[in-house]
């Protein structure tokens, strides 16, 4: 487990068929902490977790299920998923104990809806960090840029671009994303440059 921003805790999974890395969070919060899109941890990095505590996992979209069961179940954490992304989530069985709605408030963070890539994509707005965290709305591929994912994943492409560029209206400086590399600072400008690459529809 690595360190980012001074304290938030990260760690990956190599992803073969898509040439980079899966990524988690952990950010500590005096309220509890908070655990995000968690992938397979090894044994060292769930010791921590456990160690660390865990108070709620948030999974910002119905595919980043992941290993949130494992961590669920070892550290008594409760799970949040958006309704709309819930009933699959659940099919590909994941244990769910509540809902992420736009615009609540989970410790530090805000819940943003980037619908597109499936009906309850949600991003995490973490204003105290001049930060946002992303699950698949946008990607952190090649490292220092962002994209999107291929269309063929998307449910709806048109949506998920309106979405994006919804997010330039958010105040931050860096993106923390579940696939890919992050950007640390400038980040606002990299999503400018990819909104600026969507062809009109």
């Amino acid at each position: 487990m690595e360190t980012i921003l001074g304290d938030v805790f990260t760690w990956s999974w190599f992803s073969e068929p898509h040439g980079y890395n899966f990524n988690s969070l952990l950010l500590r919060d005096p309220r509890g902490n908070i655990c995000v899109d968690p992938v397979e941890p090894n044994d060292q990095v769930l010791s921590e977790l456990v160690r660390l505590g865990v108070s709620r996992i948030l999974i910002t979209n119905r595919n980043h299920v992941r290993a949130a069961n494992k961590i669920r179940e070892r550290t008594g954490a409760r799970a949040y998923i958006h309704p709309d992304d819930a009933a699959y989530a659940k099919g590909q069985g994941a244990v769910l104990d509540g809902v992420l709605r736009e615009g609540e408030k989970i410790g530090a963070l805000e819940v943003i809806g980037v619908s597109g890539k499936s009906p309850g994509e949600v991003a995490l707005l973490w204003p105290d960090r001049n930060a946002l965290i992303v699950g698949d709305a946008v990607i952190g591929n090649p490292p220092g840029q962002l994209n999107l994912l291929r269309e063929r994943v998307m449910d709806d492409p048109a949506r998920l671009r309106r979405s994006v560029a919804q997010l330039l209206a958010l105040d931050f400086d860096t993106i923390l994303v579940g696939d890919g590399v992050s950007v640390i600072g400038g980040a606002k400008q990299r999503l400018r440059e990819l909104v600026a690459s969507f062809k009109p529809t």
